[in-house]
């Protein structure tokens, strides 16, 4: 098919797992967390079913601009970057469904009592995280010029080390943006530090473990003080 169709197809198709992710957890009140990584495992099995455990090739010269073009000398993924982060930051914060998120978060029964449809919150939060997860698989498609299934394996613990690093709450109902933000730089950073320095593969596995392990830690203290 063309290309183009397939990019938004892929979108289209994050959109509905992360939709049925939530589903799964109103419906049957099965964790989304365990969902998730049901589908991560499934999903990946399938698609290395359908290419054989080989790279798909052969995009068109415009598909790279996706992953790597420039805008005025900006990198297109920048651009993308602060448009998505710029419109969570205001959906979040200044919107009745980001304080419908909150709410949810924090005590799903207060807030189906207070009138919010807790079902349909969290079923949308998780489709616009699937939508963002296919979005940024499909960037990073385009950078490298290739489909290929194993590629982005284990970037979920560094999601996961970020977004607590950043403030948010493990238990609900507390985080940013902002926070989010400061996580990813924070990650980055310790990651790209330890390739430059040359540290062996296996042990930036174990730093990163620790991180999350510590990470984790400190939203426990951080809460039994509040």
């Amino acid at each position: 098919m063309p290309c183009a169709l397939a990019v938004a197809l892929a979108i289209a198709a994050g959109f509905l797992t992360g939709s049925f992710t939530g589903l799964v957890r109103v419906k049957f009140g099965v964790p989304s967390f365990i969902t998730s990584l049901a589908l991560l495992t499934g999903l990946r099995g399938f698609a290395l079913l359908i290419t054989g455990g080989f790279p798909i090739s052969s995009f068109p010269g415009w598909y790279n601009f996706i992953g790597g073009g420039y805008v005025l000398g900006i990198p297109f993924p920048a651009i993308v970057f602060l448009v998505l982060f710029g419109a969570s930051h205001l959906l979040m914060g200044y919107t009745t469904f980001g304080r419908s998120v909150y709410a949810v978060g924090g005590n799903a029964e207060s807030a189906r009592l207070s009138g919010i449809n807790v079902g349909r919150v969290r079923i949308l939060v998780l489709g616009i995280t699937g939508l963002f997860s296919a979005l940024s698989g499909v960037m990073l498609s385009a950078r490298i010029m290739s489909g290929t299934p194993t590629v982005a394996q284990g970037w979920e613990l560094d999601v996961i080390a970020a977004v607590i690093i950043g403030g948010t709450s493990l238990m609900g109902g507390a985080g940013t943006i902002r926070g989010t933000l400061i996580g990813v730089i924070f990650i980055g950073v310790i990651i790209n530090g330890m390739t430059l320095l040359n540290v062996p593969v296996y042990l930036q596995y174990v730093v990163r473990g620790a991180l999350i392990l510590i990470a984790v830690l400190i939203n426990k203290v951080q809460q039994d003080k509040t």
